[in-house]
């Protein structure tokens, strides 16, 4: 896997799962500094792109089935889903996301996302009793296995968000790779508010306000299974791609924020490509094959997974003359192995109902 977009260039901390995200930023707040909350500025980085990085840009987005927007509604028969792609930090604009789909989820049978809090709470307490889960106690070191060079930029970038070396050390490779994806302003943010405050959140809140059940489409456990089957080459390479974007991360999120509420989805997956190509160190087969393990391990076989729970909702919700709102990342919409057109596939009829 690679780096670019405000973290790993395959998904950025913004589009690593939500429970993925939930482990990695409870480790980091729990061993950062207490800060006071300030507000983390940034560049668009589609700003300062040249003209013929914008025209590859277009040309990759061209053609995705759903590239664009976040919201939208798939009916069959009876059965009906409001579906949401979701951005899992904060940001006041979500306010209007989530008056908008209020009276739904108040009408709703029930609310699906990626994991609800009984699923985070289980997560969380298996962290708590098993460092080994992202501690390898046993395997060699990350200065090992990466070199001098490496191992000194990791380390301080590592520092920066409030891991200190010899803990980060011996961190397992996915794990690090994510911290590289959250800039410490942002880890000061959600230590200072006590949560991501991303639009899950907001959502699974209106629904427990509301009465509505919420509903996870994975169990609590999935997240040790994504990573599996990585060589160590590919681990190493994961960290390594990460490190030039860590010392941009404001930037990064900055980008993914402002195409994320622009509703240029897969322009977001798109741009982490393209920095890959220029600012990973490696060549583009290696970028193009890891940005396909990424895609495959961390979004399509997922997406996959998740239709027939969505659909056996949505049938029995129909059953009782009502439907239901699904949550998860916005990247999870677009492509053909994107959730929306496997709908598609299925018979559902798709139409977008917001930006």
């Amino acid at each position: 896997m690679t780096a670019a977009c405000r973290s790993i260039t395959v998904p950025t901390a913004r589009r690593w799962p939500r429970w993925l995200r939930a482990a990695a930023v409870a480790v980091a707040v729990a061993l950062a500094q207490p800060a006071a909350a300030i507000e983390c500025g940034g560049r668009n980085l589609f700003d300062t792109l040249a003209p013929a990085r914008i025209a590859a840009l277009d040309a990759a987005v061209a053609g995705v089935p759903f590239a664009q927007g976040i919201r939208w509604r798939a009916t069959r028969g009876d059965a009906r889903i409001d579906i949401v792609g979701t951005y899992h930090f904060a940001d006041p604009r979500h306010a209007r996301t989530v008056a908008a789909l209020a009276p739904a989820i108040a009408a709703a049978d029930a609310l699906l996302v990626e994991a609800g809090p009984k699923e985070e709470a289980r997560l969380s307490a298996a962290l708590a009793d098993d460092p080994a889960l992202i501690v390898d106690a046993t395997g060699p070191t990350l200065p090992e296995r990466l070199g001098p060079q490496d191992w000194a930029a990791l380390s301080t970038a590592l520092s920066d968000r409030g891991i200190p070396a010899i803990l980060a050390s011996k961190m397992r490779p996915w794990y690090v790779s994510m911290m590289l994806g959250l800039s410490p302003c942002m880890l000061r943010q959600v230590k200072a508010a006590g949560d991501t405050g991303g639009l899950d959140h907001l959502l699974i809140d209106a629904a427990q306000d509301a009465g509505v059940p919420v509903r996870a489409l994975e169990p609590w456990d999935t997240l040790f299974g994504v990573f599996a089957g990585m060589t160590d080459r590919q681990e190493d390479d994961m960290i390594r791609a990460a490190l030039p974007a860590a010392r941009h991360a404001d930037d990064y999120a900055a980008t993914t924020t402002e195409a994320y509420f622009a509703g240029d989805i897969w322009r977001i997956w798109e741009f982490g490509r393209i920095d890959a190509y220029d600012g990973s160190g490696l060549d583009r087969a290696t970028v193009d094959e890891q940005m396909r393990l990424a895609q495959d391990q961390l979004m399509d076989k997922r997406n996959r997974r998740w239709i027939e729970p969505l659909t056996l909702a949505a049938d029995a919700a129909a059953g009782r003359g009502k439907g239901i709102v699904a949550a998860f990342g916005a990247l999870h919409l677009p492509g053909e192995q994107g959730v929306l057109r496997l709908l598609e596939k299925d018979g559902w009829t798709i139409e977008r109902t917001a930006p």
